[in-house]
């Protein structure tokens, strides 16, 4: 039976936005773990590891993040490892920003001046020390806006866990607009959501930056 897209709808579609919010936030943290390691083993000075991680981002980077996440959701119960929508959808995030924050905190880290490690050695620092103490404080504010950046499109990227059955803010809008047949109210409505997450991940960006700023 059709009925009318009203404000029941409407409270749906937010509830749905908080497994969009807890999606995106999961990815951004298993995917920074894995992405510093990343970004750690490209500016180490040792050619094989240099190597093992340029291999790792460009095989992630060069396939499609809806490959990803049906090699996950339909290919793990192949090999006898069956894994519900969440858990396909958070691995495969997870791996697909680990790529993307790996190269944008490389980015930072060789940013900074050969003086500063060369200056660490000369106080007789180790190579972690210089790293951890000297380096990386100074990377984090420089890598800030463009990892945000990335946080905004990621948030926009977990619409495509709709396809493997997960219901998130985009899945949801699909499953209110065949009740009402009224997909403009209803994605127009999903959209205005997607717009306040982000534009709240952005204005936090820039109070982030403007204390680090301060602090500096």
């Amino acid at each position: 039976m059709i009925r009318e897209f009203g404000a029941a709808d409407i409270v749906y579609l937010i509830a749905a936005a908080r497994w969009t919010v807890a999606l995106a936030l999961t990815a951004m943290v298993g995917g920074g773990l894995l992405g510093l390691v990343v970004a750690v083993f490209r500016v180490m000075p040792v050619r094989p590891v240099n190597w093992l991680a340029i291999g790792y981002i460009n095989l992630i980077q060069g396939t499609p993040l809806l490959g990803q996440l049906f090699v996950f959701f339909f290919g793990l119960p192949l090999v006898g490892l069956s894994v519900d929508s969440w858990t396909a959808a958070a691995l495969s995030l997870s791996i697909y920003a680990s790529a993307f924050f790996g190269e944008i905190w490389r980015g930072s880290l060789q940013s900074i001046s050969q003086r500063q490690w060369e200056a660490g050695a000369a106080l007789g620092l180790t190579y972690r020390q210089r790293l951890f103490n000297v380096v990386l404080p100074q990377a984090v504010r420089i890598s800030v806006a463009p990892t945000v950046g990335f946080l905004v499109q990621l948030v926009k990227n977990t619409s495509l866990t709709a396809l493997i059955g997960f219901i998130e803010l985009t899945r949801a809008s699909q499953i209110i607009s065949g009740a009402t047949f009224a997909p403009l109210p209803v994605y127009l409505t999903a959209a205005a959501i997607y717009f306040v997450v982000c534009f709240s991940i952005s204005q936090l960006s820039q109070m982030l930056e403007g204390r680090l700023r301060v602090a500096r």
